[in-house]
């Protein structure tokens, strides 16, 4: 058996644990199985992009290690692909046709996609078009459907957490209102996760759209009271009742990518300006991203690679793994 494995969208910490897992898997296969490591997503499937054999020694010493060693992006949707003219313009075509065709050079018996919602949805588009695939759950942002948790997220949550113990000295000292934005797009799992668990005294979530006049009245008992601070958690898709969601400004969309959420904490302390607290806003970013995973995601990352082989070699195509309380099973993608 042959079979390819690429990891898509945004890095996390945790991506490498499942590649190791595969590799190891292969190798521990009764039966000969070599895994080839697609670069960079779909992309190298469209535009004849890198394509090698992974062995043990590839895999060696990359638990710990945060990213992925296959490379990523956000950019590589083979139904939507850029292809640049000759007059300078950008056009996109479905050139989906070629992964099946690159499947078939490679002689490519099934794929394993490791990625969040936008990436698992290209591998079942690919799947309806005749392609074996198996998906591996990843997002930090943990708002996949079908499993409690996907890999990533602990980490996120871990980095958000320190950052409010931080945060929490240095507004002590100074009596002032922090601000943190934490990443998630339109879920609020990082932001109330690391709120509660971080002390946060209000925590902003897409899914409840916020009402000003219960939160200043909220930050005006805490003064009365004697709190000489606040702390704040806002993801950045959190949003005012009956407003709209911020965006970074720039020409992220127009290259083929996601539109940038982004400013949510600058927005908001405008909002809380008349009640003359001393702010400042934090937005942690990609650090949510980077750095080592947690020993969680490490073991999730693990067991998610190995069930992932497991599918493979039953024949088990068009599903994805999940974790559905504590135990590791599958549904279809």
């Amino acid at each position: 058996m042959r079979l390819g494995v690429l990891t898509g969208g945004g890095d996390c910490p945790g991506l490498n644990a499942v590649i190791r897992a595969v590799v190891r898997s292969a190798a521990n296969a009764e039966k000969p199985i070599e895994i080839l490591g697609i670069e960079d997503g779909f992309g190298a499937l469209v535009a004849d992009g890198e394509i090698r054999t992974l062995s043990l020694s590839h895999v060696r010493g990359i638990l710990s290690r945060g990213g992925t060693i296959l490379g990523t992006t956000n950019r590589g949707d083979p139904f939507h692909y850029p292809v640049k003219q000759d007059d300078g313009s950008t056009i996109y075509q479905d050139l989906s046709h070629r992964c099946l065709e690159r499947m078939q050079e490679h002689a490519m018996d099934g794929l394993i996609v490791i990625g969040g919602d936008g990436t698992l949805k290209i591998a079942h588009d690919l799947a309806q078009k005749g392609a074996k695939v198996i998906g591996v759950p990843k997002t930090i942002d943990n708002d996949l459907e079908a499993t409690a948790y996907t890999f990533g997220f602990d980490s996120a949550v871990n980095v958000a957490v320190e950052a409010l113990d931080r945060l929490k000295t240095t507004a002590e000292s100074h009596d002032r209102m922090m601000i943190m934005e934490v990443m998630g797009r339109y879920a609020g799992w990082i932001a109330l996760h690391a709120g509660i668990a971080g002390g946060a005294h209000a925590i902003l979530i897409p899914e409840i759209p916020y009402d000003l006049v219960p939160l200043k009245a909220h930050l005006k008992r805490r003064r009365k009271r004697g709190a000489n601070h606040h702390l704040i958690v806002v993801a950045e898709g959190a949003l005012p009742r009956g407003g709209e969601h911020s965006y970074n400004t720039d020409i992220e969309a127009s290259k083929g990518a996601m539109r940038r959420l982004g400013g949510a904490a600058e927005r908001l302390a405008r909002e809380l300006a008349p009640l003359e607290i001393e702010t400042r806003t934090l937005v942690l970013g990609h650090l949510q991203r980077g750095g080592s995973p947690t020993y969680r995601d490490r073991l999730l990352g693990t067991a998610f690679g190995a069930h992932a082989m497991e599918l493979a070699q039953n024949g088990a195509w068009g599903q994805m793994v999940c974790l559905d309380g504590i135990r590791f099973t599958d549904v279809p993608m």
